[in-house]
């Protein structure tokens, strides 16, 4: 605890913290001239904000009065000026998807969240420069709801003690806008740098701000405290946009998180799906370095070629990922790769086995894991199985329980760039992709306890070629000596 905290009448014991993680980034936007307006990325003079509440609760149910405490955000601002009233001009809307559809939040939701409880809105441009107040604004209770945890209010508790719904009356600065000003916000203000993630946690005294009045309603009078916020660098965000387009995939999108292994191969270690308009964010991330790799298949089915952009830190944004269709080089999107694979014990007998299959693709000497276009049959960046007996269909070799497989990939070669704060450009490594087929083996259902020897195999390497259809049969992975 802060001394701040230590030091301050107004913190009750039961007091909780209800924070706003405000993910700010620099906004980058595709431009250039000629045939490489596509592969470039460069930065402009605006930034990103994307906007989040959390609250790590310590008076939530069983101990604590309330087992749930929800409030309707209709909006959140900022102002670069420090003595802006709620009614001056020159607020920035952090959250436009909001006047149409106002958010119900359960501050108690998920106490040990360590970044944030409910996204609020999406990724809006926001002019670069230091913004010095912040204010957050709530739903009158009479406001219609769609799925209303409260019944009729937009705002209430919910006691422990019985299971009672509360209206929970809102003080006029609720309405107007809870103020952070520039002198509650670690040193003054928060700047949005080129190409740089600064999540700010504004921290909110909730219970000692439920005021419990004589007639028996609750009301919300925010408790602010000076010194209460601080800033941490958690995330890697950014967007993945169509480079023909200029806007949003119009279909599904993967981003995933690659780190190398003990032999240098670049592994998913955390993958997410864009939103509608494009954005990811990860969060809470341990501190390194990242390489970000994005797939994306369209709605027609078409498979876009990968985007990799290397060596993400920590606290930083991507900017804008184009993804890239197919090109006369690779009139046909989509390889499909299909085998089998095998598994024996020490006496040559089948045994059952969990098998992670993987797409590897080699860029420049680094070897990458190429994530699975997200389709109806592929909703995982690697593909999970497990080898049984022969059955139906499928016929094991002699001595051996085995898994058939089938999976499509981008016919594309990779488009690859390393990060920059203004914007990383992005190449195409080779028209036609090249890849290998990798197997790890797992004991059954042991949560990752490496099984068979060697536990990993690695087919040759599948070089496409021609026009497509891009078909490839490939070898058996045969993995041995299995528990």
């Amino acid at each position: 605890m802060s001394p701040q905290k230590m030091n301050n009448p107004f913190l009750l014991p039961s007091a909780i913290l209800f924070c706003g993680l405000f993910a700010l980034a620099l906004f980058l936007s595709a431009c250039g001239s000629g045939g490489s307006s596509s592969t470039t990325t460069t930065a402009s003079s605006m930034g990103m904000v994307s906007t989040s509440l959390s609250d790590p609760a310590t008076c939530q149910a069983p101990d604590g009065q309330f087992s749930h405490v929800y409030v309707t955000v209709t909006d959140v601002q900022a102002s670069t000026s420090a003595t802006a009233s709620s009614s001056s001009s020159g607020w920035v809307d952090l959250t436009p998807g909001l006047s149409n559809a106002p958010k119900q939040i359960d501050l108690l939701g998920q106490a040990n969240n360590q970044c944030f409880l409910a996204m609020l809105g999406d990724n809006v441009e926001l002019q670069a420069g230091t913004y010095q107040q912040i204010r957050l604004i709530l739903a009158d209770n009479s406001m219609s709801l769609s799925n209303n945890a409260c019944g009729s209010a937009a705002n209430c508790v919910v006691l422990t003690s019985d299971g009672s719904v509360h209206t929970l009356q809102l003080s006029s600065e609720a309405q107007t806008g809870i103020k952070i000003p520039s002198g509650q916000i670690a040193s003054g203000g928060f700047s949005i740098a080129a190409g740089q993630t600064e999540d700010l946690d504004i921290d909110f005294n909730t219970c000692a701000s439920i005021v419990e009045e004589g007639n028996g309603q609750f009301r919300l009078k925010p408790v602010l405290h000076a010194g209460e916020v601080s800033t941490t660098s958690s995330s890697i965000n950014g967007k993945v946009y169509d480079a023909s387009t200029g806007n949003p995939v119009n279909g599904s999108a993967t981003v995933s998180l690659e780190q190398k292994d003990s032999n240098g191969v670049d592994r998913v270690v955390m993958s997410t799906m864009a939103a509608s308009d494009g954005s990811f964010v990860f969060c809470p991330l341990p501190a390194g370095n990242y390489d970000v790799v994005a797939v994306a298949t369209r709605a027609d089915g078409t498979i876009y070629a990968p985007s990799i952009v290397t060596g993400v830190a920590t606290g930083s944004t991507t900017g804008t990922i184009l993804m890239h269709a197919p090109t006369a080089a690779a009139p046909t999107s989509t390889a499909t790769l299909s085998g089998l694979i095998t598994s024996q014990n020490s006496s040559m007998t089948g045994t059952i086995a969990d098998i992670q299959l993987s797409t590897l693709e080699t860029v420049s000497s680094t070897i990458y894991t190429i994530p699975l276009p997200p389709t109806s049959m592929q909703q995982a960046a690697t593909l999970s199985l497990e080898t049984s007996a022969s059955a139906g269909t499928t016929v094991c070799p002699t001595g051996t329980d085995c898994s058939t497989y089938s999976i499509q990939q981008a016919s594309g070669g990779v488009y690859i760039g390393a990060w920059s704060s203004s914007g990383a450009t992005l190449a195409q490594s080779m028209p036609l992709a090249s890849y290998v087929l990798d197997g790890e083996a797992f004991v059954q259902s042991s949560g990752g306890t490496a099984d068979c020897s060697p536990t990993e195999l690695q087919s040759t390497a599948y070089a496409l070629t021609g026009s497509g259809p891009y078909t490839v049969a490939a070898s058996n992975l045969a993995f041995t000596s299995c528990q």
